[in-house]
């Protein structure tokens, strides 16, 4: 009997193995002590690792064929489809004295960000040398092992960024894929050469005559087409001239054809199966035994944001073992919005904003979680109901700023598709508001760039790092985050443009509907949701979704969401938006920009300038009376569970410096 038994047992080791051979090896170019001889906490020494990630992926497995275009891939001996990624780590020397939560960040364009956002480091340091590139060390004293993998295949090709390596896709008898290419740009001077963002795709025939170039006055301006003999492309291929010149301010977009489309839907199949590898089995070549990493957490922010929403909306968390992949995921300042990362053509490193990138498909339905029926379509859809099985669901937070229900359509996510009821939102899903934050947190002191009024410099990060130990809480013990904290139709935080009630601040011009970001009803051929191919370029364009805004109170500043003390003890208007100051353009937003407006100081100062807003000295008895009010404030919001009691020393210390700024003299 035992001899009959043992053949069989072999047999099925031999046919688990390849199965579950997603991730065939880890090569390691580089290991070295982080900082020698630092310590973080009671987790002791860290170390860093970078290399190369090798995988083969079966494309008749249904966890891959969520692929755009898995079919049309080469295969290897064993049928499978083989790429790699390179990859970036920072653990503990002993992963037994962590806290057994790989922390996934979702790199931003081949970067590495959340140093910066979550330890408060001085920069964005691709491989961190010293203490000011580790912040203040906050991940690694919570025990997290930090983890980047490329994902975007076309990620800038520099020393350190991060990067996917796929194949093309062909047809099954070996001929090239050819499609239809658009790109967009708008001259900020009359110029009679511009270079093309999108030139992942080369013009297959320079001198094709069905290219076309057409100019527009606004996104949803009708479109002029130029005359072919007009324009043509430039040697290179990756620019386009013009002898009568292109004017500034004015939106061209040149469709052309191009071929052989990277497969780019292997770039989340790269972060699901480097993240499966450490969950559910063991990668010496990392010194990670089996079992030391027991959960994962996913963060992105802004485009890598929107990834983990494309992520979850094409059911990317179940691995070829149809195991959970992700147990939590934190999608930072992406709005309403996906992005071109599984479609044939895609273009991954475009955006969508108010006067940028326009019709990509990124602020697209469905957006809430929930599944709805949207009565001009005919479609019903939700993101977390299109293609995720329950067993699969993760937890999920999203977080918002201001700035992205001016510039990123963020209302969309948790409304009705008329605007007119809030949705429902699922019980493993928080949603939160950093209230007048912006897209990014400015430096301070403020300074004017690309608005007319100051850079935003409010600094939410002290809230999202208490948001980061509650969601990894919540997965560890069940323990719930604190309440979803974002505006709301019911009970009047959240608006229609023109119903927003904000005081006459002088020299400030308030935005409306008109100026806003929004998202369109966006048709790009009968394959796009199945099969992931856009038949229409451009594409056909409907009605607008409604779009809404926080309401504001008295100084201006957003009612709704997580009111940082130095809202809820305010010295200035914080705002989600900032008009450019760009000549020609002083009545269009500018891009991923909010802005600060600090209240005079003394009365006469208000007087003087007519601003409605009570000034410093009519509010504060003193700077004492200031810092204690700021001081309060931090502890209500530690209680709610929406800070760090041990971090309040340190944000009122950083309330003082700003009371000394604005004061300092008038603005």
């Amino acid at each position: 009997m035992l001899r009959r038994l043992v053949p069989i047992v072999l047999a099925a080791v031999v046919f688990v193995l390849p199965c579950n051979a997603e991730v065939v090896r880890i090569e390691v170019k580089s290991r070295a002590g982080l900082l020698p001889g630092k310590t973080f906490g009671t987790v002791g020494a860290f170390e860093k690792l970078s290399g190369k990630i090798y995988f083969a992926v079966d494309p008749r497995n249904s966890a891959n064929q969520i692929v755009a275009d898995i079919d049309k891939a080469p295969k290897n001996a064993s049928g499978k489809v083989e790429f790699s990624s390179d990859f970036y780590m920072i653990k503990p020397k002993d992963l037994s004295r962590g806290n057994g939560t790989v922390l996934f960040e979702v790199s931003n364009r081949g970067s590495k960000q959340m140093l910066e956002f979550f330890n408060l480091a001085s920069g964005r340091a691709l491989d961190p040398q010293n203490a000011a590139d580790l912040g203040d060390g906050f991940l690694l004293e919570q025990g997290f092992t930090l983890l980047w993998v490329g994902w975007q295949f076309d990620a800038p090709a520099r020393d350190g960024m991060l990067r996917v390596y796929v194949p093309t896709a062909r047809e099954a008898d070996g001929r090239p894929i050819r499609g239809l290419v658009r790109s967009d740009f708008i001259p900020a001077q009359k110029a009679t050469e511009a270079t093309l963002s999108d030139t992942t795709y080369a013009v297959l025939d320079p001198k094709d005559p069905a290219s076309v170039l057409t100019v527009r006055d606004s996104a949803a301006g009708a479109r002029r087409t130029i005359a072919r003999d007009q324009w043509a492309f430039t040697d290179s291929g990756n620019g386009i001239r013009m002898a009568q010149g292109f004017e500034p301010g004015k939106i061209y977009e040149v469709v052309y054809t191009s071929q052989d489309p990277p497969i780019a839907g292997l770039g989340p199949a790269a972060v699901r199966d480097a993240i499966s590898k450490l969950k559910y089995g063991a990668a010496p070549e990392l010194a990670v035994n089996a079992g030391a990493l027991k959960r994962a957490i996913a963060y992105g922010i802004s485009q890598s944001g929107r990834f983990l929403r494309t992520y979850l909306y094409y059911g990317f968390n179940e691995d070829e073992s149809h195991r959970k992949v992700f147990d939590g995921v934190m999608s930072h300042v992406a709005g309403s919005g996906r992005g071109s990362f599984d479609n044939r053509f895609a273009l991954p490193g475009r955006t969508a904003g108010p006067f940028t990138s326009f019709f990509y498909p990124v602020d697209i339905f469905p957006f809430t979680d929930v599944a709805q029926l949207d009565p001009e379509t005919g479609r019903r859809d939700g993101l977390l109901t299109h293609n995720m099985k329950p067993d699969f669901m993760p937890r999920v937070m999203y977080t918002n700023s201001s700035h992205e229900y001016w510039g990123r359509a963020a209302s969309l996510y948790t409304t009705t598709i008329d605007g007119k009821e809030d949705a429902p939102m699922m019980s493993n899903v928080r949603a939160y508001l950093y209230t007048g934050g912006s897209h990014g947190v400015a430096a301070f002191p403020p300074t004017r760039g690309a608005g007319q009024q100051l850079n935003d410099p409010l600094d939410y990060r002290w809230a999202a790092r208490k948001l980061l130990v509650s969601l990894n809480r919540w997965i560890v013990d069940g323990t719930e985050p604190p309440a979803s904290a974002y505006p709301r139709i019911s009970n009047g935080t959240l608006v229609s443009p023109d119903k927003l009630k904000f005081p006459k601040i002088p020299n400030l011009n308030v935005p409306g509907v008109a100026n806003m970001h929004k998202a369109y009803r966006v048709d790009y051929g009968p394959e796009f949701v199945s099969k992931g191919i856009i038949a229409f370029e451009p594409p056909k364009i409907k009605s607008a979704f409604p779009m809404l805004v926080p309401q504001a109170d008295a100084d201006g500043n957003d009612i709704a969401g997580i009111r940082m003390p130095e809202i809820a003890v305010p010295l200035a208007t914080y705002l989600g938006w900032n008009f450019q100051n760009r000549s020609g353009l002083t009545d269009q937003l500018a891009g991923l920009t909010g802005a600060m407006i600090p209240l005079a100081r003394t009365r006469a100062e208000r007087e003087k300038a007519n601003d409605p807003r009570p000034s410093v000295e009519e509010r504060y008895k003193s700077r004492d009376q200031y810092l204690e009010l700021i001081t309060k404030s931090a502890n209500d919001l530690a209680t709610k569970g929406y800070l760090i009691k041990e971090d309040i020393p340190r944000i009122v210390q950083q309330a003082g410096s700003r009371w000394d700024w604005v004061m300092a003299t008038a603005h």
